[in-house]
């Protein structure tokens, strides 16, 4: 009904014909007329909540300074809120209150909430703005997991483990026309993914514990518990988990990987999943891969402006090898991704060897690595080798044999990249050196080293600057004229960052390029504390300093800072 609403505005003059005309364009897109024309400023969200209180005769109020319980949001599941774009907010006497945005399709909503609440209702404005977050608080995926959970509770007698068997075998989207009718454990499975979508939770964790049965979501780099869910809906939440990812449900004593690909808002979006047996059941991991949110701009990343000069002379190198380091979730992956993108000419072959794949690239050919079957990591860079590359990526040189490999195609001309573990880039020559390669290999191949770490972001919602002493900043390794004038801020919490005071992260780097003075160095068997002192002096900016950095720019806070990387 938006479209009839934005032609009123049109008839009383409101908005022009030519602004009705953009917002029937948007609309082609998916979005709201309104909305639309809101967000365009081409009517302001409190004139129009006054133009419709009059056109329609109905009380308006400030929906986001309103309060609803939890039993009141209950009256209406989740499809029923957002199919109706209704929110319940109060019931008194036999008569149901509900808050609408858009009055259009007042009547036709009346009629299926008396039929489904079977008591009289009455209607409220609100605006579009307060009635989105409202809409978000109360019916998000975090909904369907409350109403998962009393409904498994209140049907819990009448479910066998066979009929939950047939039941969940059937649906492997997120589907929120049916999540609730199709079964409980199907709509606590969808509502939990539909939240860490939500989210943008890099990973899941389904955890089974003696009294407990929790989820949690990492969210920039940080765990969250999001949900507890009733222990007696484990064995079958577990089981609907491992048939959309495609395991062997029967098999419960090893752990299994698989993938769950779903569809939701235009996007799609890849979960990596993987059951470990432990003491109380099964855990679930789900990884997130969202193709929509990868950023393959090297400009974009966190580089600054010397650090991506060196790195880019590095992979623009007719041969030779760049290593980028760091933990776990460091964002490794995405810096190579990126590499290769800048990389990916018509004139060029590229191939990679990975451990999953984790994102399809176009014009560059992906191998997954199966160790089951022989396809280790060496024996494709082998394969590789005489598929007449110009690049190859190495998922992780994890041993002696796939180093040995690398070294020996970065050596009679072709360009490799690759990830390792290492704390810092010149640990790096250490960590090649202690794996078997000899120090003339390592001088003769390596073009650059990268180490990074992903640092939270402050929330720009309840960014406020924090008083730090100016020792403290010298102490960190800030100098005396950069520490009088910098400025520090700190996120206050709020509900745009779930109260954490961080929202989004950025990468710091810490980039070494590999000169003669640092070879000959290596050759004469330096420690690797000296190898570090030299790259220091010949412009190698630390990972710490990078941070600080990032602090000085009112990126993120010294605490988080101080937290991710060490002192040089």
């Amino acid at each position: 009904m938006s479209r009839q609403l934005a032609e009123l505005l049109l008839k009383d003059r409101i908005i022009s014909q030519a602004q009705l005309n953009e917002a029937i364009i948007a609309n082609k897109s998916g979005k709201s007329h309104v909305r639309f024309l809101i967000e365009k400023k081409y009517v302001a969200e409190t004139k129009l909540l006054y133009y419709l209180s009059q056109k329609f005769g109905l009380p308006s109020i400030n929906l986001a300074k309103f309060e609803v319980t939890p039993e009141v949001v209950k009256l209406l599941s989740p499809d029923h809120a957002k199919k109706n774009q209704v929110i319940p907010i109060q019931v008194d006497k036999g008569t149901a209150v509900v808050a609408i945005a858009d009055p259009a399709n007042a009547q036709a909503a009346i009629e299926s909430l008396k039929f489904a609440l079977k008591m009289n209702v009455e209607m409220v404005l609100t605006s579009y703005s307060a009635f989105d977050a409202a809409m978000a608080k109360y019916y998000s995926g975090a909904a369907y997991v409350g109403v998962a959970i009393d409904a498994f509770k209140k049907d819990s007698k009448n479910l066998d483990d066979g009929a939950l068997s047939i039941e969940l075998a059937e649906a492997h989207d997120i589907d929120s026309q049916s999540a609730v009718q199709d079964g409980p454990v199907i709509a606590l499975v969808n509502g939990i993914l539909s939240e860490g979508i939500r989210r943008k939770a890099s990973d899941i964790h389904v955890e089974p514990y003696e009294k407990r049965f929790r989820v949690r979501m990492r969210v920039d780099g940080v765990l969250y518990e999001v949900a507890e869910v009733p222990k007696e809906m484990k064995r079958a939440v577990t089981a609907r988990f491992k048939i959309m990812s495609r395991m062997d449900i029967a098999e419960s004593r090893v752990p299994q990987d698989g993938r769950i690909k779903l569809k939701t808002g235009g996007a799609e979006i890849d979960f990596r999943v993987n059951s470990m047996p432990t003491l109380f059941g099964e855990k679930i991991v789900l990884r997130m891969l969202n193709s929509s949110n990868l950023n393959l701009d090297l400009m974009k990343l966190g580089f600054e402006a010397r650090q991506l000069e060196i790195f880019r002379k590095g992979i623009e190198a007719p041969n030779g090898m760049v290593l980028v380091t760091g933990p776990t979730g460091s964002g490794k992956t995405t810096t190579l991704y990126s590499a290769l993108a800048e990389l990916n000419k018509l004139s060029d072959n590229l191939s990679t060897a990975e451990d999953p794949v984790e994102y399809n690239l176009e014009g560059i050919n992906q191998v997954q690595v199966n160790k089951d079957i022989g396809l280790t990591f060496a024996n494709v860079l082998r394969a590789l080798l005489r598929q007449d590359p110009d690049v190859v990526l190495v998922g992780e040189i994890r041993d002696y044999e796939t180093a040995e490999v690398a070294i020996q195609a970065a050596l009679t001309g072709h360009l490799v990249l690759s990830t390792l573990h290492t704390n810092d880039a010149p640990s790096t020559i250490t960590r090649l050196m202690n794996m078997g390669i000899e120090p003339f290999l390592v001088v003769a191949s390596l073009n650059t080293i990268v180490a990074q770490r992903l640092l939270r972001t402050i929330c720009a919602g309840c960014k406020a600057e924090e008083r730090i002493p100016r020792e403290r900043l010298v102490a960190m390794g800030v100098s005396e004229a950069e520490a009088a004038g910098m400025k520090c801020f700190k996120g206050k919490g709020c509900k745009n960052c779930n109260n954490s005071g961080y929202k989004g992260r950025v990468a710091i780097y810490e980039v070494l390029d590999f000169s003669q003075t640092l070879k000959e160095m290596v050759l004469r068997g330096e420690t690797i504390i000296e190898i570090k002192k030299q790259a220091i002096r010949e412009g190698m900016k630390p990972l710490r300093m990078s941070a600080l950095t990032k602090v000085a720019e009112g990126r993120t806070s010294l605490e988080e800072a101080v937290s991710l990387t060490m002192e040089s």
